[in-house]
């Protein structure tokens, strides 16, 4: 086609004739500054420019590098030839190759298309590379280590795909030591689909290609093979083989992807490539895999103490794997003559061995023999080795070669049996119990065989047990057990029992009988083996011992006392029947219930501490423990427990026996309450005194009042301070009552946690102004830290008061003798170290000696006749016993001496001790 663009004349005919002349050509009519006066040519319309009546400039057409080269008129630019790069309407670059030519107007530039000519360059300088690539690649994988061989091939794969813009990569590998295919390398560029995962197992699927021959697979041509296009994900656009001469042993997965401006490597360029990586791996992979293979079987051989041998007839000598050349002490070839390797076997199997080996090497028969080494310096174990030949080739020239196998091991073993079995005999024959087996015939079990101890044990023999001689001498009684076992033995396969079988003098012995039936292959009985043993003295031990537990048994259950075992934690194991009536429960019903149910907190909690401090050298502790029974009264026990140990010490158990003491608790807490009420008796003329002080005060100040009153003379403020005077001694007379009140009632049932200063003042504000007014002085040394006991605040106060009390006669009889005696009594309270001592100390010159002893028994008094009832110092006695503590008497420098000593608590407990104080009266 030809084409001319507003040209002047000259220049347009110029133009067209050229045109018409050279086809497939670019035409432009330059003038002398290079601006574009036409374009023609075929190739004018790709360009999509004209010169609309003016210059175009010529850079306006060429790329940048093109434009470049273009420098001056072109009278400047040479008369060579010109490689220009047009850039066309669509914007693709158009390749051309152009000359000069002067014309009458200007310039003639006329290129020819040469694009072709640089694609095939192109083309053929990339694929130039990418076997050049690829050769380095095969140069890199063989001198990389074994552990950088992964990692090396995914980063050749991802230089391939970077080169050839393709976005999924993948070398499968059929690895040596039939692991099967596999996914060797992968690589998988930024924001590419996951295909293919390293160590991926491809399975059989692979096979598949394989038969088709070795050629390169694109994406149409996979849709033959459904599975493999599912296992390898959407499907990768081609697929190269590397054949070897066994068959294809590697693909390469490419994903789809677009080709480079000028095409890519071809099908042979690709196998090449995929050939330069799978050919130096797997060279590289399988020499690792035999390097494995021999180091496994030379570890094999060396743990085995195994290797391979053969004789050379050439040089008559024995060539060794190396695992057997130290042993025999081959040279450095690995080498013995044949005369040194015999001279090394022991002289019992040398002459044997000599023999066979002379006869395969003659007749070509092979042969396995076991033979021992006669090795220096082995003299605690001589080596054993099995030798195994084999012979090839012809008679005239055969091949002798064979294994050894260390059977050390196997024959001490054989050797450690054999002994075992002789000792097992031995021990059999002299063994108390009797070993026998019976054979299985027709549905019987008949005797077969019987140790030699049948004979002292029994005085028979096996002939006298065949024959249903056996049967005939167990004890009628026990046939039917007897029996029995034949019958379990053949159902379940093993039986144990106990029957008496008669001796030959006529007595019986019960013999334990275990047996086990034997089976065949096919699960038949074969046969029965078990053994007897005398067990007549452990039986009738064990009937003694069952009579026992009868009879203690009966003794626990008909016994008037409380008998019971517990856990540590409290619950029951066992009860018998008295305990069970008493909590109105069956002995059943009480084992497993807890036995805290029956205690209160503070009971349970006494009685878990005590026994903590069980141990096994002093595993027993008694106290009196209260119960609370629903429905009824509290229950009052003295409770022995006796702690069970372990060989670690560890409390297992706990039995206990115990009693009701519930009716004496009674007694006692009458006793207590009728002494405390004789001592309210015998204050009563003091406490009347301590009554008329505030009433007296009371009826002065009324009078008082009444007489201002009469005369008008009343003012306020001192009416006031009369009323406050009579209130206060209201108050101080309501004390006194209440405290007479409180002392008066029965004593809690459980004691509790108080302050001894709340005893001490106590009984001061029934005694204190009494005393004062007899000329008693009264001396308090109680400190300010608080402390706690734990007992009956009353039941002290009462012993405090009895002491006082004893006390005041004491000294008012002494004053009655000398009067100018000063009577006193002096009342200190301390805490030295675990105890609390309270001292009650007067001046009345002291006890007698001689009565020292006597004056806490019941009803021993000094006084004279109906001036006392000699209780006041048992009960105190008994009741600071009852609390744990210890009441004693002395004489001091003065006179008597009373201390009181009471287990002191912890501190914790003082602050609720502190709350109860009960503040002295004014």
């Amino acid at each position: 086609m030809d084409s001319l663009l507003e040209l002047p004349g000259s220049t347009s005919e110029t133009l067209l004739q050229v045109s018409r002349s050279t086809p497939d050509s670019l035409l432009l009519a330059l003038d002398g500054l290079g601006g574009v006066l036409g374009i023609a040519g075929s190739l004018a319309l790709r360009l999509g420019r004209s010169a609309s009546g003016q210059a175009l400039p010529l850079a306006s057409l060429l790329s940048a590098h093109s434009a470049a080269l273009l420098d001056g008129p072109p009278a400047q630019w040479g008369p060579g030839c010109l490689d220009l790069d047009f850039i066309a309407a669509d914007g693709r670059v158009l390749h051309t190759r152009g000359w000069l030519t002067a014309t009458r107007d200007g310039w003639l530039l006329q290129a020819l298309d040469i694009g072709d000519l640089v694609r095939q360059q192109e083309q053929g300088d990339q694929r130039r590379q990418a076997l050049l690539q690829a050769g380095q690649a095969a140069e890199r994988l063989r001198l990389t280590s074994a552990a950088m061989l992964p990692q090396v091939a995914a980063e050749l794969l991802e230089a391939i795909a970077l080169r050839w813009r393709v976005p999924c990569m993948a070398l499968a590998l059929c690895l040596p030591g039939g692991q099967g295919w596999q996914v060797y390398a992968q690589y998988r560029g930024h924001g590419a689909s996951e295909r293919w995962q390293e160590g991926q197992r491809l399975g059989q699927e692979i096979a598949e290609l394989r038969g088709d021959g070795p050629r390169c697979w694109s994406w149409s041509q996979l849709s033959r093979h459904p599975r493999l296009m599912a296992l390898l994900g959407e499907g990768p656009a081609y697929l190269i083989p590397y054949v070897e001469l066994t068959g294809i042993t590697a693909w390469l997965f490419c994903a789809p992807f677009e080709p480079t401006p000028y095409g890519g490597p071809g099908d042979s360029e690709w196998q090449q490539i995929c050939a330069q990586l799978a050919g130096p791996l797997l060279s590289r992979l399988r020499a690792q895999n035999q390097h494995h293979e021999d180091g496994r079987v030379e570890a094999l051989q060396g743990l085995l103490g195994a290797g391979w041998w053969e004789y050379l007839p050439a040089s008559r000598e024995v060539q060794l794997a190396p695992a057997l050349a130290r042993a025999w002490q081959a040279d450095e070839r690995d080498r013995l003559s044949l005369e040194d390797w015999l001279q090394q076997i022991h002289p019992a199997d040398r002459d044997e061995f000599r023999a066979r080996l002379r006869a395969a090497e003659t007749g070509g028969q092979g042969f396995t023999q076991c033979l021992r080494l006669q090795l220096q310096g082995a003299r605690e174990s001589v080596p054993w080795y099995r030798v195994q030949a084999r012979v090839q080739g012809s008679p005239g020239q055969p091949r002798l070669f064979g294994f050894l196998l260390d059977i050390s091991d196997i024959k001490a073993q054989e050797a450690s049996a054999a002994a075992a079995h002789a000792r097992l005999r031995n021990l059999i024959a002299s063994a108390p119990a009797v070993t026998w087996v019976l054979r299985y015939e027709d549905g019987a079990l008949l005797p077969e065989f019987c140790s030699e101890s049948l004979g002292p044990m029994l005085g028979w023999s096996l002939a006298d047990l065949q024959g249903g001689g056996l049967a005939e001498r167990v004890h009628p009684d026990d046939h039917e057990t007897f029996f029995a076992r034949a019958r379990t033995l053949l159902r379940e396969g093993q039986a144990s029992c106990r029957y008496r079988l008669r001796d030959r003098s006529g007595h019986y012995h019960w013999l334990l009988d275990e047996a086990r039936l034997l089976r065949d292959e096919l699960g038949q009985p074969k046969e029965a083996v078990g053994i007897w043993l005398d067990v007549t003295e452990a039986t009738l031990a064990a009937e003694r011992v069952r009579e026992s537990e009868e009879r203690y048994r009966i003794l626990v259950e008909d016994s008037p006392a409380m008998i019971c075992r517990y856990t540590p934690d409290l619950v029951l194991r066992f009860a018998n029947r008295p305990l069970a009536d008493y909590l109105e429960r069956s002995p059943e019903e009480l084992v497993g219930a807890h036995l805290g149910h029956w205690l209160s907190d503070e009971q349970r909690q006494t009685f878990q501490e005590r026994l903590i401090g069980l141990t096994p050298e002093q595993p027993v502790s008694t106290a009196e423990i209260c119960l609370q029974l629903p429905g009824r009264e509290h229950a009052w026990w003295i409770w022995a427990d006796r702690g069970v140990f372990d060989e670690q010490g560890r409390l297992l158990e706990v039995q206990a026996v115990g009693r009701d003491n519930t009716e004496v608790r009674k007694a006692q807490q009458q006793l207590y309450q009728g002494a405390k009420m004789a001592t309210l008796g015998e204050m009563a003329t003091g406490l009347a005194h301590e009554m008329n002080q505030p009433l007296n005060v009371m009826r002065m100040a009324v009078a008082n009042v009444l007489k201002r009153l009469a005369n008008d003379e009343v003012q306020v403020d001192y009416l006031r301070d009369k009323l406050m005077r009579i209130e206060a001694q209201v108050q101080r007379a309501a004390r006194i009552v209440d405290h007479m009140r409180v002392f008066g009632r029965r004593s809690d049932i459980e004691q509790q946690v108080f302050d001894p200063r709340q005893a001490v003042e106590g009984a001061l504000s029934l005694l204190a102004e009494g005393f004062r007014g007899k000329g008693v002085d009264l001396a308090l040394e109680l400190g300010e830290r608080p402390l706690a006991v734990r007992g009956y605040s009353d039941q002290l106060e009462q012993v405090l008061i009895n002491l006082m009390v004893n006390a005041r006669d004491a000294l008012l009889g002494r004053q009655e003798r000398e009067p100018d005696f000063r009577p006193m009594i002096h009342i200190a309270l301390a805490s030295p170290g675990e105890w609390v001592e309270l001292r009650v100390e007067d001046n009345g010159g002291g006890i007698d000696p001689r009565l020292l002893e006597r004056i806490f028994e019941p009803f021993f008094t000094t006084k004279p006749a109906g001036k006392g009832t000699g209780l006041g110092l048992s009960v105190s006695y008994g009741i600071v016993q009852q609390m744990g503590g210890r009441l004693r008497a002395d004489n001091g420098a003065d006179g008597a001496c009373f201390r009181i000593a009471l287990p002191r608590l912890p501190e914790e407990g003082a602050a609720t001790a502190r709350e109860s104080v009960v503040q002295p009266l004014p």
